[in-house]
């Protein structure tokens, strides 16, 4: 086995690709859920959407103000929440890696419980070089 090299400390942008990752990891979550509520309740509301995510209503609120600014979500007091072309396109990119993330962690011999908490926090950190490995590397063990 070949040891790995050094990483270059003089590099900022591997820093600066973790920052940008954690800026874009709520959007992903929020999107993501809207996505889910709507496809199993028919509708996302920002209640449902709390509950969700473990968080107060006004939290979610926030939240979707800041998704609506973006471009993301398009939201009218005391209605559901909908998904922009641009959420829709967020959510469905989020979730895919979310699945392959979690049926390489799930191939490896990880519990599911455990292995949907660590997919859910890596989705948002890797690359799509690595994710076509891991896809890859998924297939292979699944073979074995």
């Amino acid at each position: 086995m070949t040891t790995p090299p050094k990483p270059d400390i003089t590099q900022s942008s591997r820093f600066a690709k973790t920052r940008d990752a954690h800026r874009d990891e709520t959007a992903e979550d929020y999107v993501e859920a809207i996505a889910q509520l709507i496809e199993h309740q028919g509708t996302a509301r920002v209640g449902a959407l709390a509950q969700c995510m473990g968080v107060s209503h006004v939290t979610v609120t926030r939240i979707i103000d800041r998704l609506s600014r973006e471009g993301l979500v398009t939201k009218d007091a005391r209605k559901p929440i909908h998904l922009t072309e641009s959420g829709k396109a967020m959510a469905q990119q989020s979730q895919a890696r979310h699945e392959i993330i979690l049926a390489f962690l799930l191939a490896l011999g990880v519990d599911e419980s455990q292995a949907q908490i660590d997919a859910e926090g890596i989705e948002h950190h890797t690359s799509e070089q690595t994710l076509i490995a891991l896809q890859q590397l998924t297939k292979t063990l699944n073979t074995q």
